[in-house]
């Protein structure tokens, strides 16, 4: 695949081999986030592909040259139908461009909120105090103040913590969805626009006295805690096969379907351990549902 350049200066058209304008980008501002970047970089190269001007990217999309030329150079983030649109323009999935999109917007608010000056405080109406040390009630004041201060530091980590365990999640569920969309064999998993989870279809068939869930074939990857895929999907229909419930068929390997791995190696004579390893695949495989 060919790489993105982009060119220090003012974007200017060079004609292709066709005779049509292709573009020399400017550098994006340097303090833009990578994710941010991955859009902006993707939307160029569409808009190339298209060998449309600004102008004609309007006509076609119906947001203004100006605005186009705000979203390709970074100074602004282009909204979702823009997005959508110009997905269409130059002929890429929508559905990706939009993960994209998504997982943009929230660099971009969390950028916005870490560079937001703090408010300037209150000026003091009253003449200067004098110069004396602290009393009593001041210091308790200050002490509130530091508390306060130490309390709204927390809650801006925890924050910024789950929303970056959301995205992280949205783009495990949206290559969930992209792998789960190739195999043929088993019902089209739905991801709507909001990421509901995906849930997987469950096609047990036995083949030369193996079972199979239609998911995956392997019999000694190694399945643990916070792993998704393909993988964790087939073992947890091997699992509700065998008698042990891990929960929803979505293909992340959480706390539901460790205790139902560790229930299936107890009553196996396995080694428990909440991990699916090669025994375990094999005790899935050949086993007689309980």
């Amino acid at each position: 695949m060919q790489n993105e350049t982009e060119v220090r200066g003012r974007a200017r058209g060079v004609p292709n081999a066709s005779g049509r304008s292709v573009s020399h980008w400017r550098e994006l501002p340097a303090e833009l986030h990578p994710d941010v970047r991955h859009l902006i970089v993707r939307l160029r190269r569409l808009k190339d592909r298209s060998e449309l001007s600004k102008r004609g990217l309007a006509a076609k999309t119906g947001y203004s040259a100006k605005s186009w030329q705000r979203y390709l150079n970074g100074r602004s983030l282009p909204p979702r139908e823009a997005v959508e649109s110009m997905a269409h323009v130059g002929g890429d999935n929508p559905h990706r461009l939009l993960v994209l999109h998504e997982i943009a917007a929230q660099r971009w608010s969390e950028g916005r909120a870490v560079t937001t000056p703090a408010a300037a405080p209150a000026p003091d109406d009253g003449p200067a105090p004098p110069e004396h040390a602290p009393t009593e009630h001041q210091r308790q004041g200050r002490h509130l103040r530091v508390a306060v201060t130490a309390a709204a530091v927390v809650t801006a980590l925890s924050v910024t913590a789950a929303l970056l365990l959301a995205v992280r999640l949205t783009e495990a569920r949206a290559q969930l969805a992209d792998e789960r969309a190739g195999v043929a064999a088993t019902a089209v998993a739905t991801v709507s626009e909001s990421m509901v989870p995906v849930i997987y279809t469950c096609e047990l068939e036995q083949r030369d006295g193996r079972w199979y869930a239609g998911l995956s074939r392997t019999t000694d990857i190694l399945l643990s805690n916070t792993q998704m895929g393909l993988e964790v999907a087939e073992a947890q229909c091997l699992l509700q096969r065998a008698g042990s419930e891990p929960g929803d068929i979505d293909g992340v390997f959480g706390p539901k379907t460790r205790r139902a791995v560790e229930r299936m190696q107890k009553r196996g004579g396995l080694i428990v351990n909440g991990v699916i390893d090669p025994p375990t695949w094999q005790a899935l495989r050949e086993g007689a549902p309980q």
